[in-house]
């Protein structure tokens, strides 16, 4: 395989990913508060590509590093490419937002109203709203020149103001507005007929007199600035790990600004000024033909009602071969519990480690933690635990990125309460997601454990599609007792009976697992690989992929975002299929699936196949050999390339196509629905089992009997 040619660009790929989400937003068969929902998705994802990969991209080339990348691609030819997409991206948006959601928004009853045409009535309301809410709060600094210009925040919105100068040269003064987080960027306005809204910048320009009394406001023009995230520190040599990771979070807010969004509107004085004062390049500047953040308006999601403009919800199943009123510590006894969420209910997961807080006979819990939600039931119940006096370990990735000050926080309340607290290790992220519980029972001790695809967090995983798999498998659990105590000592990774971790190992089983695919093949045996994963980039794995389908083993991969991998190439990857699904879920799971001549090996894992994943971070890849177990996982990937409804197919020329089926009325196959309605209708069997088992009255004396 030859540098570059079949191997797509990684950023190029990743916006690929969000013009499919985009397409979502701009797809008129999508309820329209979906739409919405899509669009700041796009507009978030865009955020923290600038953050990282734009950031990290701006470090190389100020380094004066040169060296291409494996689509023999340079830092500074990168950017260049980079850049003129993310434009026609914006583009994109705000032809999506202004062209389409919006007057859709106002024909469905929610308006949203520019300053200029508010009636007398909304005028003096929402004077009120300025004088009481916003003017106390949002205070102008006056600018002298580029050189003293204020610290604004990342991804803050700001209103630059240009007023009329005082001297004979008339040289304009400039001041500063941050509309910080503290203040609501959609205000309600009084209506009886609908629902109107105005933005808090509309509302300061409209009474933006009263902050310069006696000046003559020149203009005022919204502008948000994007600071580089991508750095780090050398964890080899940090002396205390937790202090480092603050100064790290501190020092994102007066990073180099990699981005500048200004409203189209600003005069380029304006924008040359603020240019300057920012030192960004000029070919960072994205002047935005509507409201700057889109993302902002994700507030219109909580507006109530409109349901006939949103999903219908699929609300999560609860398992009916799970006692919602027993012990999970039963219910795994009996036998191993394979969960598909967001179609089933997370809450089996949390009920495990809540009962494992509460259960006498529970000596020690252990679990490895990256991102949790706000108010975590599961860091309540390990707070509990080790209250209680159980023997509590948990290891609290600090470097889970935007994630970095929730999980320090997290980390000092559990050590208050007693926990082990692994801060993750030197030089390696801990993104596995395990638990392990050791519980004293009668024929002794027993360790139960949860393997997850995705983070221990109860809200995501309405959102997500991920896999939890829970098990006393006596292999398995001695497994999960030789991960812990590697990581959390200082022993030497010691070899594990069933499962694979990175970078020990992890990366080279899935190469040896592909290999023995295409062996098979050549011996004329058939051989399929179906891989389910949310990013494809490592070299190895892909030249062990394009070697396979040369040797005539069928691969069909699900991937969600970045693929490096080009299929359909003739004498390369022509046997390689790759598709990725957009839908109102969003795909996490990892699942790989090897025919094994029959025998079918067939996986869960918490990793990408990207060198990050396989060889910088601690990773797990878990065996699933139960009958049931393993039919419903390959279930999952058969629906994935069924899908002719929310599907892309990737071609070989890097650009990807809807996969729409002619034959299908209506919107097709529906992989994502088809999974709910798989759980629903287990839920209903089993409901209807029960209903016709007779089970008669008798009399107390009967009974007695």
């Amino acid at each position: 395989m030859s540098q570059s040619a079949n191997l797509n660009n990684r950023e190029l790929s990743w916006l690929d990913f969000n013009q499919r989400v985009l397409g979502e937003a701009s797809d008129g068969r999508v309820p329209l508060l979906e739409r919405v929902n899509f669009l700041t998705i796009t507009a978030s994802n865009l955020d923290e590509f600038f953050m990282v990969r734009v950031g990290g991209l701006e470090l190389l080339i100020s380094d004066g590093v040169d060296r291409a990348d494996n689509s023999g691609m340079t830092p500074r030819e990168q950017l260049e490419k980079i850049l003129t997409r993310t434009k026609e991206m914006v583009q994109a948006q705000y032809a999506c937002f202004t062209g389409g959601i919006e007057p859709e928004l106002k024909t469905a009853g929610i308006r949203l109203i520019l300053a200029g045409t508010y009636s007398d009535h909304e005028t003096s309301y929402l004077e009120k709203i300025f004088q009481e809410e916003i003017y106390p709060v949002a205070s102008p600094q006056a600018v002298q020149s580029a050189e003293d210009f204020p610290l604004v925040s990342n991804l803050r919105l700001n209103l630059a103001v240009r007023l009329e100068g005082e001297d004979e040269n008339k040289k304009p003064l400039y001041a500063v507005i941050p509309l910080g987080a503290c203040l609501r960027r959609l205000v309600r306005l009084p209506s009886e007929n609908d629902n109107a809204y105005t933005t808090v910048e509309n509302i300061v320009r409209t009474f933006i007199d009263r902050y310069f009394p006696g000046k003559k406001i020149m203009e005022t023009v919204v502008f948000r600035i994007t600071r580089n995230a991508d750095f780090s520190f050398n964890d080899e040599v940090s002396s205390d790990f937790m202090a480092d990771m603050e100064n790290l979070v501190s020092r994102r807010k007066e990073e180099r600004c990699v981005r500048l969004e200004v409203e189209a509107t600003a005069s380029k004085m304006l924008t040359g000024f603020l240019q300057k004062a920012l030192q960004v390049r000029q070919e960072s500047i994205f002047e935005l033909p509507g409201p700057v953040s889109l993302v902002d308006f994700r507030e219109l999601l909580s507006i109530d009602g409109f349901n006939s403009l949103r999903f219908k919800r699929w609300e999560p199943q609860q398992p009916p071969d799970i006692d919602p009123a027993g012990s999970m510590f039963t219910e795994i006894s009996r036998r191993d519990i394979l969960l598909c969420h967001p179609y089933d209910s997370y809450e089996p997961v949390v009920k495990f480690i809540q009962q494992a807080a509460d259960d006498p006979d529970v000596l020690s819990i252990k679990q490895t933690l990256y991102r949790t939600s706000t108010n975590s039931p599961v860091i309540q119940a390990l707070d509990r635990a080790a209250r209680k006096g159980k023997y509590v370990t948990a290891i609290v990735e600090l470097r889970a990125r935007f994630d970095e000050e929730r999980n320090i926080s997290w980390a000092r309340s559990l050590e208050k309460s007693g926990v082990q607290v692994i801060y993750g290790l030197k030089g390696l992220k801990v993104h596995s997601k395990i638990c392990a519980v050791v519980r004293r029972e009668q024929q002794g001790i027993v360790r139960y454990v949860h393997f997850g695809t995705g983070n221990y967090n109860e809200r995501t995983a309405k959102l997500y599609t991920d896999i939890s798999f829970m098990t006393r498998d006596e292999s398995l659990g001695a497994d999960a007792s030789v991960f812990f105590n590697t990581v959390t000592g200082y022993s030497e990774p010691q070899k594990f009976l069933k499962i694979y971790a990175s970078p020990i190992g992890l990366k080279e089983r899935l190469i040896e697992l592909i290999e023995n695919e295409a062996g098979r093949s050549r011996e004329g045996q058939k051989a399929l690989i179906m891989a389910k994963m949310n990013s494809l980039v490592d070299r190895d794995m892909i030249e062990a992929l394009y070697s396979a389908s040369k040797a005539g083993v069928q691969i069909k991969l699900n991937v969600r975002g970045i693929c490096c991998l080009r299929p359909g190439v003739p004498k390369l990857s022509e046997n390689i299929t790759v598709i990725s699904i957009v839908d109102r879920f969003l795909e996490h799971s990892r699942i790989f699936y090897f025919l094994d001549g029959g025998a079918e090996k067939i996986y869960i894992s918490s990793a990408d196949w990207m060198p990050r994943n396989l060889v910088r971070r601690v990773e797990l890849m878990v065996p699933v050999d139960s009958k049931s177990g393993k039919a419903r996982l390959k279930m999952i990937l058969d629906s994935c390339f069924k899908d002719t409804a929310k599907s892309h197919r990737l071609r070989q020329d890097g650009v990807y196509e809807r996969i729409e089926d002619p034959r299908a009325r209506g919107e097709g196959f529906r992989c994502q629905e088809f999974l709910y309605r798989n759980a629903c209708e287990k839920v209903e069997n089993e409901t209807r089992a029960k209903q016709t088992v007779f089970i008669p009255h008798k009399s107390p004396e009967a009974e007695k009997e």
